[in-house]
């Protein structure tokens, strides 16, 4: 309801499973997916792979009301463009539509700190690594939501490039995926968030 009074957002369908929602993505061809973490037949982060595969043009927001958990962070790391839980205000809501929208990527709060929370106790890496000051510059940025096209942007570099230096950032701090590297970098006071 809130979503068809607001002006500039026409919904053109409605799911209520995660097939019928693949086929409405295929049928209806939308510019943004809102999709429930929980869904039958169909969860969520699979329906969201599905769509990202199929339509790459397909922009996805998560909406969930589960616990933020790995399934989440796997979730995020998989290419969906947004995440946020299902308790927001209508306001917070249409915000991370409008975000995911233009194209960039809505992370909650909430999972920023579950992510802070969860690699508090979690072992600390000895010695801090040496990264060359490019790797930093795109260090910094992945702490962002910044894309990989807009890093490359940003620093004028081909995005292939910025590929090229989070492989070697992810190796030199000896994590799998950008979240955890910008984690342990924080950890490690390589750098902040603030």
């Amino acid at each position: 309801m809130v979503l068809e009074v607001e002006p500039g957002i026409d919904v053109v369908g409605e799911a209520n499973d995660g097939e019928q929602a693949l086929q409405l993505a295929r049928e209806l061809q939308p510019d943004l997916v809102l999709l429930d973490m929980v869904m039958p037949n169909c969860s969520g982060p699979e329906a969201a792979g599905l769509i990202k595969a199929h339509h790459s043009g397909v922009r996805v927001l998560m909406l969930s009301g589960v616990e933020i958990d790995a399934e989440v962070f796997d979730t995020l790391e998989n290419g969906v463009d947004g995440y946020l839980p299902k308790d927001v205000s209508p306001g917070e809501l249409l915000a991370a539509i409008r975000t995911v929208a233009d194209g960039k990527r809505f992370i909650h709060s909430a999972v920023t700190e579950a992510l802070l929370d969860r690699h508090a106790a979690g072992p600390h890496t000895s010695g801090t690594p040496e990264l060359s000051p490019r790797e930093m510059e795109v260090l910094r940025l992945l702490s962002t939501a910044a894309t990989y096209h807009e890093i490359g942007e940003h620093l004028f570099i081909a995005e292939e490039t910025v590929r090229t230096h989070v492989k070697h950032i992810l190796a030199k701090l000896g994590q799998p995926n950008r979240t955890q590297a910008v984690l342990a970098a924080v950890r490690g006071g390589l750098i902040s968030l603030n």
